[in-house]
């Protein structure tokens, strides 16, 4: 499934990072969202940036940035529906593929495993799944449910991406045998020596 849109989602509020915005912090001095944008261009055609905010901030990573669609915080799923808005009125993609800003060491084959599971199971929306646990923002997303996400999120007031997700046939793709987790997050700056370490570690192999 070559027809997907990267969507990397870099709107969360950096909560426990106790400082500045957590996509922008250096890891082995590269951002953070820079190593995960430069992860996902090998693996997608195009990509956008979902933030709020000034967009210019990101002007080094030479993207696209896009704005959530809807009015308030609405997590996740809020950048889930800008990117699919952004695909539809600019591209012919007919799925978007999202990533978290803030999760460095994602699989290199992550969009060719997720879609092909997509397709062998027959679902509308495939999430990835590691140790035990599933990572809804790192999905395979079709671009035709903007409307009905759009519905969920404003109409109903809904937030949680797994209420969204069971209302279609959906599926999961494991990735697991690793270590450490291919879906680590940093969330806090223990996480950032954590990924510090991981950091040298692969580059000494």
């Amino acid at each position: 499934m070559n027809d997907m849109l990267g969507v990397v989602l870099a709107g969360g509020l950096s909560r426990r990072m106790e400082g500045p915005e957590k996509s922008l912090l250096k890891l082995g001095e590269v951002p953070l969202i820079k190593r995960v944008t430069d992860r996902l261009v090998q693996q997608v055609s195009s990509i956008v940036v979902n933030a709020n905010g000034n967009p210019e901030r990101f002007e080094f990573l030479h993207k696209p940035v896009i704005q959530d669609t809807v009015e308030g915080f609405a997590g996740p799923l809020a950048g889930v529906l800008a990117g699919m808005r952004w695909a539809r009125e600019n591209t012919d993609a007919s799925h978007i593929l999202t990533v978290a800003a803030d999760t460095p060491f994602f699989p290199m084959n992550y969009a060719a495993i997720i879609s092909e599971v997509a397709m062998e199971e027959n679902a509308r929306i495939a999430l990835s799944f590691s140790n035990g646990r599933r990572h809804p923002v790192f999905g395979l997303w079709p671009v035709d449910l903007a409307d009905e996400l759009e519905t969920f999120l404003v109409d109903e007031g809904e937030r949680k991406v797994m209420i969204f997700v069971e209302r279609f046939p959906n599926c999961i793709a494991i990735f697991d045998g690793n270590d450490p987790d291919p879906f680590f997050n940093v969330n806090t700056p223990d996480d950032m020596r954590l990924a510090e370490e991981i950091l040298a570690r692969q580059e000494q192999q």
